[in-house]
């Protein structure tokens, strides 16, 4: 990990009214890929990115910064084609992530295929998605504890070594370790 990812941090804020980020981000540079997620369970907390966070602080968007979370404590356990398509757009998925007041995601597929092999009778709740500029939605696993993760990608991915030691990496024990805004 460079030193650059190591410095990068998620930022929670809130903001007197929604529609400044839209208005905002309308007049933002087009390369420029700004993005904020509301808290889960929060009414008016959100969560965003170095990136946007800068592109706010150059247009003068008014909010408050309540706190930052390092992006590198967050996990994010990719496919091929995630990593291929989403090495970009990190910070971003770690955003979501931390919107969902989760420790890690993992790819599970794309939009479209025909069998992704998950049983969502647990509850959709545990899933998101992320739609790439590039154009394919990937479907992520959320993980709200380091055992949580592990558990479901022994199964996933049939005990995958790699999968299991990225899961036993993960900085994070659980969501409760996150900021709280409640």
């Amino acid at each position: 990990m460079n030193a650059r990812q190591m410095m990068r941090r998620l930022y929670y804020f809130t903001i007197e009214d929604e529609g400044m980020l839209a208005e905002a981000f309308s007049k933002l540079d087009e390369n420029t890929f700004a993005i904020t997620y509301k808290v889960r369970g929060t009414e008016h907390v959100f969560v965003t990115t170095s990136e946007t966070k800068e592109a706010m602080d150059l247009h003068d968007v008014p909010y408050n910064l309540l706190g930052e979370e390092e992006a590198a404590r967050i996990g994010i356990y990719h496919t091929g084609q995630s990593r291929e398509e989403l090495t970009d757009y990190e910070d971003a998925i770690k955003a979501l992530t931390t919107a969902s007041r989760a420790v890690a995601v993992a790819c599970v597929g794309v939009n479209g295929e025909v069998d992704i092999g998950l049983d969502l009778s647990t509850g959709p709740e545990l899933y998101t998605y992320f739609a790439a500029p590039a154009g394919h939605t990937f479907l992520f696993r959320i993980f709200d504890s380091k055992d949580e993760a592990r558990d479901f990608l022994d199964r996933f991915t049939a005990g995958d070594k790699e999968a299991l030691e990225w899961a036993d990496s993960l900085v994070l024990e659980s969501a409760e370790e996150l900021q709280s805004f409640h």
